[in-house]
């Protein structure tokens, strides 16, 4: 590509023409402030807090342009800290405080804000501009999402990531001028819409005018509860963002460490929902060979993700019956704690409360649908954000570094590599392979890292030869994540373009890693990593850590089966460890 010479701030640089100047900056070792940028999502120059002074071979640019949006060229010569600028820069800062909830000190986002950063940065002590305030109403009726308007600075990056990266469109800009707020439409509930409660608009969103429903109050009182027998599951991404709470870097690996933590708040049991992510590829490893061998209804799609299952719910009923019929990890847990769990240590298995640690802010709503329930028992009782974890260890004034680390609690508790990279895209396919690749050869096959169906590329494809009914059979599969790239997957089936047998979904970019719960990542470190790739990278590193890697070589698991189910797909499976799915008219429920 063909480059250019910029100067920036008496700083000489050459770029590639493409790139704008903000990046340029960035090559340069300079800090161009940024609120409403997010890299790859949202580059709209909507708050003005990026602009610079700019001449090109020696002519004035008219204004102040945003530098996230200008394009570099040649012989420009750009400056970022004049009278002119710093004035311009703080106006329009003060000017959005103006209109602003600042109750810093009790707000959720204290500490991550990207705005209070930067009046950090900007040495902003005092407010100019003391007009007429809005009212608002937070809307907290769903069981997932919380928003709250008085929040809201309106850089457009919730929107952004909802309709461009997931296809939705849930929350857009109503209203003109001084009422102008992001909302659903007609101001709509997040309850009663179109959203999946993947939670990436949470991801997005630099203040807290979008956050995920705490449970951290009821989590104390099952602890503190006498009667209650309470136990815990971490689902695999968590241990590769928890960390981040305590200021560690993106993707540092914290398992033992997470585990000495939950220890110490006082829970009965901990355990890891990779065992139940083991359980998983039993049943729908099995399913995917029932369905091929017996002309069952293909392709097979993953039913882990909570939000990919609304979505297909909702946008895709036609799909409905492709769907998995087994439940997600975080679901088959709670059902084999309450059942298997409990007869085995001889509990009542009305007094356990089954609590989650999710990357997901979807899994607090999966959990409340009626059919997740055996016997009038709720598979899961509270669903916890990796954030809200990070919360609960603070409160609890752990020093989280400082740890040693613990191993997680026997019987539900073990877990092979193959549960672990069930948290990044493509890991589900990955697992599932392992294991039915075996069981059909028959063997105990060494090559087992298929890179065909990693990395954060939004759909990718794959074929694996494996002998079927005596033949050697080509299943060919696809893996999706985010939403947007499902969509393009189901229609391309729809149409007649692709066929497959076994298509993996998750509904977040990057699969759970990147999950709408896991911990904050401002726009600027975004600039530098990218938590998808980091946070794979640590559940990879995992994987191959461990000395059993593919789930049906799980002792426990094998166990289960010896002891309780008897077999993968039999009828108490069926009645603990699979679900149905309905066709949802969110505004007609």
């Amino acid at each position: 590509m063909d480059k250019v010479k910029v100067t920036i701030n008496g700083i000489a640089v050459e770029v590639p023409s493409n790139y704008t100047v903000l990046m340029a900056a960035k090559e340069a070792g300079i800090d161009i402030p940024t609120l409403c940028y997010l890299k790859d999502i949202n580059e709209i120059a909507a708050c003005r807090v990026c602009v610079v002074e700019v001449d090109v071979k020696g002519v004035p640019m008219r204004n102040l342009p945003a530098s996230c949006v200008l394009q570099v060229q040649d012989g420009m010569n750009v400056r970022t800290n004049t009278p002119q600028v710093r004035k311009a820069v703080r106006t329009n800062v003060e000017l959005i405080l103006a209109n602003h909830n600042r109750e810093c000190l009790i707000c959720k986002r204290n500490g991550s804000c990207e705005l209070q950063k930067l009046c950090d940065e900007l040495g902003i002590r005092d407010i100019h501009f003391q007009g007429e305030k809005k009212e608002h109403r937070i809307d907290d009726l769903s069981d997932s999402i919380v928003r709250d308007p008085s929040k809201c600075i309106l850089c457009g990056r919730c929107v952004s990531a909802c309709k461009n990266i997931q296809g939705i469109g849930a929350l857009d800009f109503t209203n003109r001028g001084f009422n102008t707020e992001i909302a659903p439409a007609f101001n709509f509930s997040m309850k009663d819409v179109n959203c999946i409660y993947c939670g990436q608009c949470i991801n997005a969103c630099p203040v807290a005018a979008l956050r995920e429903k705490s449970n951290i109050d009821d989590v104390w009182a099952a602890i503190d509860d006498k009667d209650k027998y309470v136990i815990v599951q971490t689902a695999p991404a968590v241990r590769a963002s928890l960390g981040e709470e305590f200021g560690l870097p993106v993707g540092t690996r914290v398992t033992g460490k997470m585990v000495a933590a939950l220890k110490r708040l006082g829970f009965d049991k901990v355990f890891d929902t990779d065992f139940s992510a083991d359980l998983t590829i039993m049943e729908e490893g099995t399913e995917l060979l029932a369905r091929i061998n017996n002309g069952g209804k293909l392709p097979m799609i993953t039913s882990c993700s909570p939000g990919w299952v609304r979505y297909c719910e909702i946008y895709y009923p036609d799909f409905i019956d492709n769907l998995s019929t087994c439940k997600s990890p975080q679901q088959m847990f709670g059902a084999i704690a309450k059942s298997y769990y409990a007869q085995k240590m001889g509990i009542d298995p009305k007094k356990i409360v089954v609590v989650s640690i999710m990357p997901c802010t979807s899994k607090k709503t999966e959990l409340k649908r009626p059919e997740m329930e055996v016997d009038d028992l709720r598979d899961v009782d509270i669903s916890l954000t990796t954030r809200e974890l990070g919360d609960m260890i603070k409160q609890a004034r752990i020093r989280f570094t400082e740890l040693k680390d613990e191993e997680f609690d026997q019987m539900l508790g073990e877990y092979s590599g193959a549960g672990v990279i069930f948290g990044a895209t493509g890991g589900v396919m990955e697992a599932a392979l392992r294991t039915v690749a075996d069981v059909l050869t028959g063997k105990d096959l060494e090559d087992i890292e298929y890179n065909a169906v990693r990395g954060i590329e939004g759909v990718k494809e794959a074929s694996v030869t494996l002998p079927i009914n005596g033949k050697d059979t080509e299943v060919k599969i696809a893996i999706a994540h985010g939403t947007a790239n499902a969509s393009r997957v189901l229609d391309a089936v729809k149409n007649g373009e692709k066929e497959y047998h076994f298509i993996e979904v998750m509904a977040c970019p990057g699969g759970c890693v990147h999950g709408g719960g896991q911990s904050h990542v401002s726009a600027k470190a975004r600039m530098d990593v990218n938590p998808k790739i980091n946070r794979a990278n640590a559940l990879y590193d995992e994987d191959r850590s461990r000395p059993v890697r593919k789930s049906h070589k799980n002792p426990e698991i094998q166990k289960l089966y010896e002891d309780f189910l008897k077999e993968p797909n039999g009828h108490l499976s069926h009645k603990l460890l699979h679900t149905h799915y309905v066709k949802r008219d969110v505004y007609n429920k």
